[in-house]
């Protein structure tokens, strides 16, 4: 099982080390931040994020709860309270051991759960480099579609990257994970949910 927990700056050294090159860095914040990655950075970012009264983003770390290890990183942010609106941003398995182990489907699981059934979310999308392919099936076996596609949206160094746009409605995600769908699912808040993986 996954339990996302909010991110802190007792774990910034974890994912500076994780994120230990400029390709990575890219795929993983876009435009966000410059590499390398420092505390000080990492700082900026948490400014005004985990607030339930006020939500800019929610930013968290994923613990495998078997181990006790922190395993990836995972965001939402970007709220529309007219839309009933959000984004998830910033995904990362952190230890490439970890990769192909179903964490990235517990940590997206969790937080469509935090969006649809404790912040009342209507619609909660995505964007993922076209070949990101690991991400791209990790996303649509949490039920996410296919939107759209940005051609050449981000230059990195002699070449450009295209963006896929994924998103989950409210209604797919109830039906998808109704009560006989989920026997294992447990109590959510915004700072602690659990999924099984």
């Amino acid at each position: 099982m996954i339990r996302l927990e909010y991110f802190t700056p007792a774990d910034f050294k974890q994912l500076i080390q994780w994120i230990d090159n400029e390709q990575l860095l890219k795929e993983w914040s876009g435009s966000l931040f410059s590499f390398p990655l420092t505390e000080a950075s990492l700082t900026w970012y948490l400014e005004g994020a985990n607030d339930p009264t006020e939500p800019d983003a929610f930013i968290y770390k994923a613990i495998d709860t078997e181990t006790g290890e922190t395993v990836g990183h995972i965001s939402l942010g970007s709220f529309s309270e007219t839309n009933k609106a959000a984004r998830i941003t910033r995904v990362l398995i952190g230890n490439t051991a970890a990769r192909g182990r179903g964490y990235c489907q517990g940590m997206i699981k969790a937080v469509l759960r935090v969006g649809f059934e404790e912040l009342g979310l209507h619609r909660i999308s995505l964007g993922v480099y076209d070949f990101n392919e690991a991400a791209i099936g990790c996303y649509q076996k949490a039920g996410l579609k296919t939107e759209g596609i940005m051609r050449d949206v981000v230059r990195y160094k002699d070449g450009y990257w295209s963006l896929i746009e994924m998103a989950l409605l409210e209604d797919e995600w109830r039906l998808a994970n109704s009560p006989a769908e989920v026997p294992t699912a447990t109590h959510t808040t915004a700072t602690s949910t659990n999924v099984a993986v």
